[in-house]
C-alpha cells in the first residue's frame, strides 16, 4: 500500500468516519480508512441514541440490518435534589411507526455494522493502525498520513480528520488549537444486564419500545453537567458527564463518584436494582459549542464529526451532527474530485457553506451563548434552583390543613431566601438571550 494513491484517507471510524467514507465510495470515489481500533466501535462499549434521519439520508434502508436496540416512545427530564425529582414527561404512541425517528443503540454493535456497509461499498478499511502525522508538501498542503506501520506514508488528494473529540493529529500538526477544559465534558457509563420482560414493567413498555431519561441538578455536586439513562433490549445504558473544568475546581469530586451518587438517588435506584454491571467506560464529549469549533478546512484537509465540536449540548444531540458533517464532507470532496479541481481550502469551503445552511450549524449557533452564561450561573441551575423547585413541588402538593395562600407566600419566600427574586429573574433573562 506504500506506492498506492487514494482519492481520499479518512482518519476514524465513528459515525462521522464511516458516514464520509461510505457516501465519497458510494460516489465512486477511491478511498482508505483507517482506525486505531481492532475493529470500528472495539472502544465504544456505552450505549447511546441513533436520530434515524441523518442515517437515512445515507442508507435509506438501515433498519432492515442495524443493530438497534429500542425506538424511543418516552422522553422523560428531570431536575433532581438529594431526595427527589421534578420533571417533565413526553409519551406518544405516534412514535410507534413504521419507520421510528430515534432509537436507542451499543454504539460497540452499530460502528461494526456501519463500517461493515464500509467495506461491501468498496473502501479499504485498515484497522489496529495509528495516524501518528500528516503529510505536507513543499506549500504546506496536505497530501497523506505517516501511520505506525508504514513508515513511508500513505498519500491521498484530501485527508477526512473524524479523529474524534481528542484530534491529536491536527493539533500535532498546528491545524487546531488544545481542547480547553471549558469546552470538553467527561463522561462515565455504565451497561446495567437486565431480563428485557423486567425492563419492559419497569418502564411500562412493550416490546421495543424505549424510554430516554435525562436529569440534572444536585447528583453532580454542583457542578454543570447532566446525568442520563436510556433503556436497551436486555440493558439499561446509565451515565454522568460533567465539565473537564469543573472537575478541575472541585479538586475532590469524581466523575465515578458523581456516577456512583446519580445509581443511588431514590429516582434512580428502583429502575436499576438486581441489575448486573458488565461494562464501563469513559470518554471526552465535546461542548465548547459554536465558538469551539476549529477551522474545518485547509489546504488539503477537512474536519468531522467530534474532531469538529459538532455536538449539540442542550439537546444532547451528536450522532446525527457527526452523520451529517460526515455526509456533507463527502459529497464535498466528491463534488471537487469529479470536477477535476484539487482540493484545496477555497474549494472545500463548499462543505462549511453547505453546513451554514443544514441544522448543525443553525442549532449551534442558536445555543452559542449557553456555554458562557454556565459558567457565570450554572451552580444556581445545577443545585439551587433543583432543590428549590422540589421544596416548591413539596409544598404545594402536601395537603396539611394550611391554605393555598399561605403556601403561596412560603414558596415566595424560599425564592428570596434561596436566591433573591432579582437573581432568579436575572438568571431567567440570560438564559433566555443565550436561547436566541
Amino acid at each position: 500500500m506504500t506506492h498506492e494513491h487514494f482519492d481520499a484517507i479518512v482518519v476514524g471510524a465513528g459515525p462521522s468516519g464511516n458516514a464520509a467514507a461510505y457516501t465519497m465510495a458510494q460516489r465512486g470515489l477511491k478511498v482508505l480508512q483507517i482506525e486505531r481500533g481492532e475493529y470500528a466501535g472495539s472502544k465504544n462499549v456505552q450505549g447511546a441514541i441513533l436520530y434515524s434521519d441523518a442515517l437515512e439520508r445515507i442508507i435509506p434502508d438501515f433498519r432492515e440490518e442495524a443493530p438497534l436496540e429500542r425506538h424511543v416512545i418516552e422522553q422523560r427530564i428531570w431536575m433532581m435534589d438529594d431526595s427527589g425529582h421534578t420533571g417533565m414527561h413526553h409519551r406518544s404512541d405516534d412514535y410507534n411507526e413504521q419507520k421510528p425517528n430515534r432509537y436507542t443503540i451499543i454504539r460497540a454493535q452499530f460502528d461494526k455494522w456501519f463500517n461493515r456497509c464500509v467495506r461491501e461499498i468498496g473502501v479499504t478499511v485498515l484497522c489496529e493502525t495509528t495516524v501518528t502525522g500528516l503529510i505536507a508538501d513543499e506549500h504546506r498542503r496536505i497530501i497523506g498520513v505517516q501511520t505506525d506501520r508504514d513508515g513511508n506514508g500513505i498519500f491521498a488528494d484530501v485527508v477526512v480528520l473524524a479523529e474524534g473529540v481528542n484530534g491529536l493529529i491536527g493539533q500535532r500538526s498546528g491545524l487546531r488549537k488544545e481542547l480547553r477544559p471549558e469546552d470538553v465534558a467527561l463522561a462515565v457509563k455504565e451497561m446495567h444486564f437486565l431480563p428485557q420482560d423486567v425492563i419492559d414493567a419497569r418502564f411500562n413498555l412493550r416490546g421495543e419500545e424505549g424510554v430516554v431519561i435525562e436529569a440534572m441538578g444536585t447528583v453532580t455536586d454542583g457542578m454543570i453537567g447532566t446525568a442520563f439513562l436510556y433503556t436497551n433490549r436486555e440493558s439499561i445504558s446509565v451515565g454522568v458527564g460533567c465539565l473537564v473544568s469543573e472537575f478541575a475546581k472541585s479538586g475532590e469530586a469524581t466523575p465515578h463518584g458523581i456516577l456512583d451518587r446519580f445509581k443511588a438517588h431514590p429516582s434512580v435506584r428502583a429502575l436499576l436494582e438486581g441489575a448486573e454491571i458488565k461494562e464501563y467506560a469513559a470518554h471526552l464529549i465535546p461542548e465548547g459549542g459554536y465558538r469551539a469549533v476549529p477551522d474545518l478546512v485547509g489546504d488539503g484537509w477537512i474536519v468531522v464529526g467530534d474532531a469538529g465540536h459538532f455536538v449539540n449540548a442542550v439537546h444532547r444531540e451528536g450522532s446525527n451532527l457527526a452523520m451529517t458533517t460526515g455526509r456533507i464532507a463527502g459529497e464535498t470532496i466528491a463534488n471537487v474530485l469529479g470536477s477535476c479541481l484539487a482540493c484545496t481550502r477555497d474549494n472545500l469551503q463548499a462543505y462549511v457553506t453547505q453546513l451554514q445552511e443544514t441544522f448543525v450549524m443553525k442549532d449551534m449557533k442558536k445555543y452559542k451563548n449557553v456555554p458562557r452564561m454556565l459558567e457565570h450561573g450554572g451552580h444556581n441551575i445545577m443545585d439551587i434552583y433543583p432543590r428549590l423547585l422540589n421544596r416548591s413541588a413539596q409544598t404545594w402538593f402536601r395537603v396539611d390543613g394550611r391554605d393555598k395562600k399561605s403556601k403561596e407566600s412560603e414558596i415566595l419566600r424560599s425564592a428570596r431566601q434561596a436566591r433573591g427574586l432579582t437573581g432568579l429573574l436575572g438568571d431567567a433573562f440570560r438564559l433566555a438571550r443565550a436561547w436566541r
